[in-house]
């Protein structure tokens, strides 16, 4: 039996998610935290749900150059999401591969100021549904794991095919530069195809060294209250980590980069078009208990390199159930 996977342990919206323009960029799609380890699983047939927190911080602005934007030198932004999902897994063969759909919906509240001298503001709202159907195809072989009570660890290689839809369903504020920065809904439509490989390795330190990636094309709409155009962003979710017994520790990251200049009203934001470029890097823990078919994930991460964008850190815990 495949081990459970934290594939929608997550949510459409986090600080970290883009490195579009600092108050007006939408967040990258995938889930709160990422699609980092057993990215290109899919769990056995089945019906799953869970629920996902996430509490972060906004650490600066930054310019192209990674410098701070001085008018929002003394902003701060500070946000607690929760995001209930739903995964559905038939059981069908589909090409050799398997395939699952589900969605999520984040819920949360977000707080603070962008400029020196204001009075920091709350939002407290649903944001926009999430939604994902995956195709996957596994080459890899079970191994018993030498703990007992373990899952069987998936040794070779799993690719997958995916595509996420934000819709912007979430309530939006566009009367201000503060308004859009706090409202946990993006008003912008994403469509993002995906791919996604994970490998895992014989034994070699514990049970086996996890190597998983996925990759998104997020193609954002225009914001048709502000006429500003996102660029397209590429963003990768990734993580090396270790399988021994129960647990998979490790490290996680997530890299973003525009290939678009921003727009408004079709013209290119000048002296750079807002083109952001970002890398967070942090520590992940997954807990798997398949006796009652579930596993809870612990993810701390910050930013490392940024550019046009925000650099943060995020605190997300995750728990998935099977049915």
């Amino acid at each position: 039996m495949l081990r459970l996977f934290a594939v929608f342990i997550s949510s459409a919206v986090l600080f970290s998610a883009s490195p579009a323009n600092a108050v007006e960029g939408p967040a990258a799609a995938g889930p709160i935290g990422g699609t980092d380890i057993r990215s290109a699983m899919l769990p056995p047939p089945g019906l799953y749900g869970g629920v996902a927190v996430l509490a972060g911080g906004t650490l600066d602005f930054v310019d192209g150059n990674g410098r701070t934007i001085p008018p929002l030198r003394d902003a701060h932004l500070a946000k607690q999401l929760t995001g209930t999902f739903l995964f559905y897994v038939p059981k069908l063969d589909v090409l050799g591969g398997s395939i699952g759909f589900g969605g999520m919906v984040p819920a949360g509240n977000q707080c603070g100021h962008l400029f020196e001298g204001d009075d920091s503001r709350c939002t407290t709202s649903f944001g926009d549904p999430y939604l994902e159907f995956d195709w996957s195809r596994s080459f890899a072989k079970p191994r018993a794991s030498q703990y007992a009570g373990a899952y069987p660890i998936m040794e070779g290689l799993t690719v997958m095919l995916a595509v996420g839809l934000v819709i912007p369903a979430g309530p939006y504020d566009s009367s201000d530069l503060t308004e859009r920065a706090l409202s946990i809904g993006t008003n912008i439509w994403d469509v993002s195809p995906a791919v996604a490989a994970t490998y895992t390795t014989p034994p070699i330190f514990g049970e086996g060294t996890e190597f998983s990636a996925k990759l998104y094309w997020n193609n954002y709409r225009e914001n048709p209250d502000t006429d500003y155009r996102t660029g397209d962003l590429v963003n990768l979710d990734f993580a090396i980590t270790e399988h021994i017994g129960r647990f998979q520790v490790g490290i996680a990251g997530f890299y973003a980069v525009q290939i678009e200049d921003d727009k408004i009203s079709g013209s290119s934001i000048p002296p750079d078009g807002r083109r952001g470029e970002l890398l967070t890097l942090g520590g992940i823990v997954n807990y798997d208990m398949p006796e009652y078919r579930s596993s809870v994930k612990v993810k701390a991460f910050k930013s490392v390199e940024a550019e046009n964008t925000v650099e943060s850190w995020n605190v997300v815990v995750g728990f998935l159930k099977g049915f």
